[in-house]
């Protein structure tokens, strides 16, 4: 879920950024597009790591 926030996000900012600097609109939603694949597949795989465990302490 949080690979798709980060996705949708950036890609809207890509895509705005592209239409503020000139680019035309077809080039601007193909690169926010593969930008979006790209950013959810990045985050998804390496993200989400899960924390490292604590060892129980022993009690003497």
């Amino acid at each position: 879920m949080i690979a798709l926030i980060w996705a949708v996000a950036l890609g809207t900012y890509i895509y705005f950024g592209l239409v503020a600097v000139g680019a035309s609109g077809a080039t601007a939603i193909v690169i926010a597009l593969v930008s979006f694949a790209g950013i959810w597949l990045l985050v998804r795989l390496r993200g989400e790591e899960a924390p490292a465990r604590r060892r129980p302490t022993r009690r003497s």
